[in-house]
């Protein structure tokens, strides 16, 4: 249509149409026609962009690492930028006429890396593996506060650092180390419980020994016990016996004293009878045997008698010359000794 043509951008895009080397129009999200023999069109992006990187650096004890990140940014002054890159559009209105806009992210990711290789010289590997934090917020302050973004009206929106990583043969090395500490304290763990195991035992053993000899204790005091009542019942016993000997040692000293007694007694009696008897004898002596058989005779029965008159007759045999007997006073004698 001789020239004329219509563009539209969208609200991400800021345009900036230029006529003759003026300023004639501007803004994000424009759509108008223009005379393209006469008008430069720059068309800036300002939405926001994220950026992956991934930056080689070396610690302060020579250990290569790998940074794996993604910075965040926007163009926060279009003018700024158009003026000191090239985003003028092709005569077609669509692509670029320069390289300029691919360079930017590379421009944002060279610094960052120059930052990063700044901390990093500071760190050793340890420190580096384990200071995502404090390199995220060095970097992201190191981009904002830097002259060269600001000049080109970039604003960076975040940073974030994914991963810390050296090399394969450092990370084995690092894993092989990690992997023994980690055995060694599995070991000391397992060390730690084992004597805990053993100390638990050992208290269980001392608790049981505690108690056994708590249990002799009781059983030495119950035998105690136990003895001393044997020993107040054998005290008991002897004095029982004792007061039985003594009573029996008593009774027999007055068995003593009655048999003494008895046998005093009985001599007196034997001695008084003795006397009668002497006295008695003494008489008899002096009297005629005569008498005494009378008095002999006193209260005899007749058989007596007649044994006795048998007797006379047997000691005056000599002087008798014949005896004779009947049978009848032989007879009776005998009927007399059979009915007594």
């Amino acid at each position: 249509m001789l020239g004329w043509r219509f563009i539209k951008v969208q609200p991400t895009d800021y345009v900036l149409q230029y006529r003759r080397g003026a300023l004639v129009r501007e803004g994000a999200g424009l759509a108008f026609w223009y005379f393209a023999p006469t008008t430069s069109l720059v068309r800036v992006p300002v939405g926001s962009v994220d950026v992956p990187f991934i930056i080689q650096e070396v610690t302060s004890d020579f250990q290569e690492v790998t940074v794996q990140g993604q910075l965040t940014y926007r163009v926060a002054d279009a003018r700024k930028l158009a003026k000191l890159m090239n985003y003028t559009l092709a005569s077609n209105g669509r692509a670029y006429e320069s390289e300029d806009p691919q360079k930017l992210p590379q421009r944002l990711i060279s610094h960052a890396q120059v930052l990063t290789r700044s901390s990093l010289k500071t760190m050793s590997l340890r420190e580096a593996l384990g200071s995502s934090d404090d390199l995220v917020a060095a970097l992201r302050k190191g981009l904002q506060d830097a002259e060269v973004i600001t000049s080109l009206g970039i604003e960076v929106l975040g940073l974030s650092i994914l991963a810390i990583k050296p090399t394969p043969e450092t990370s084995r090395a690092l894993e092989a180390e990690a992997r023994e500490q980690i055995l060694r304290q599995a070991d000391e763990a397992i060390y730690a419980r084992r004597n805990a195991a053993v100390e638990q035992e050992r208290a269980i053993k001392e608790n049981e020994l505690n108690t056994e000899i708590a249990v002799e204790n009781k059983k030495r005091q119950i035998r105690e016990a136990q003895m001393d009542a044997q020993k107040a019942v054998q005290q008991k016993k002897r004095e029982l016996q004792e007061a039985e000997m003594a009573a029996k040692i008593a009774l027999e000293e007055r068995n003593k004293e009655l048999v003494a007694l008895a046998t005093q007694n009985t001599r007196q009696e034997a001695d008084a009878k003795a006397y009668g008897m002497s006295a008695m004898m003494k008489a008899l002596g002096e009297t005629d045997p005569r008498v005494l058989q009378a008095l002999a005779s006193v209260g005899m029965e007749p058989g007596q008698l007649v044994a006795a008159a048998f007797r006379d007759l047997a000691q005056s045999a000599g002087k008798i010359g014949q005896l004779n007997v009947s049978p009848d006073l032989l007879r009776e004698l005998m009927d007399r000794q059979t009915q007594e």
